[in-house]
């Protein structure tokens, strides 16, 4: 039987799957940093960090509405039929559990293309996927290391980590293997995750590298073949299509006979 493609809704709503994963992780990340900052003191440096964090996610979700306004085909069809609105809606802070619908219309999409086409369509988006995959995972990284090294150093003698603007600037600077060394950490847990930091940024940034010079050198891929499925499906097609017009000329014979 030939795979259905995903209804027109779905398919305009779609940009590309590594695109649509990536905001899939955002909003879940998003999602999971509710409870830290109800968990966390009110204006605590743990709960700060989760705040700034917060602050960078919602600049991405507003730059994701804009995004899928300005390319929707029609406007008005994104905002009220494609439930845009609720888009909007997700990038006022106080608001984010309307995040939680994007995390609905990125699981349909993805299920409306099925398994086989999504891990094909990945493959063929490694680039743009290693780019993607390097944000989330250094921002999730920079939000459970700087909450870890707050945790082992907010407190600690002669501790220079001690507000969640040192614990994101040391992650990010350690992350990136500049190192600038004003801030460090002096406690045994604080080296760990910092060792952590370094782990991650390094190998980050070495993948990231390595997707970009080999889509750069590497040369041009040739356009891929008709599928299987998409050959049958254009056969389905075709046969609906007989079969149409086979009616037609029957319904027209009888008419002339009649008359």
């Amino acid at each position: 039987m030939a795979e259905s493609p995903p209804p027109a809704s779905d398919r305009g709503d779609l940009k590309s799957t590594s695109y649509e994963f990536f905001m899939l992780a955002m909003a879940i990340l998003s999602i999971a940093n509710l409870p830290l900052l109800i968990a966390f003191t009110f204006e605590s440096q743990r709960w700060y960090l989760v705040a700034f964090i917060e602050g960078a996610l919602t600049l991405f979700f507003v730059i994701d509405f804009v995004y899928r306004l300005r390319t929707a085909p029609s406007k008005s069809a994104y905002f009220f039929g494609q439930k845009g609105f609720l888009d909007l809606l997700s990038c006022v802070p106080s608001l984010r559990i309307f995040r939680l619908f994007r995390i609905v219309r990125a699981v349909r999409i993805v299920r409306r293309l099925g398994g086989p086409r999504v891990f094909r369509e990945l493959r063929q988006e490694l680039a743009s996927g290693a780019l993607y995959f390097v944000v989330f995972f250094l921002i999730t990284t920079l939000e459970i290391v700087g909450l870890l090294e707050l945790r082992f150093e907010e407190n600690a003698p002669g501790a220079n980590i001690t507000t969640a603007g040192d614990a994101l600037w040391w992650g990010y600077v350690t992350a990136t293997t500049v190192g600038y060394g004003d801030q460090y950490p002096v406690t045994t847990g604080g080296r760990i995750a910092g060792l952590i930091m370094l782990t991650v940024g390094v190998a980050l940034f070495a993948t990231f590298s390595g997707f970009l010079a080999s889509t750069f050198l590497s040369p041009p891929k040739p356009k891929p073949k008709k599928t299987t499925s998409e050959l049958a499906e254009l056969h389905a097609l075709l046969d609906r299509q007989e079969e149409t017009t086979r009616e037609l000329r029957a319904k027209l014979e009888r008419l002339e006979r009649v008359r």
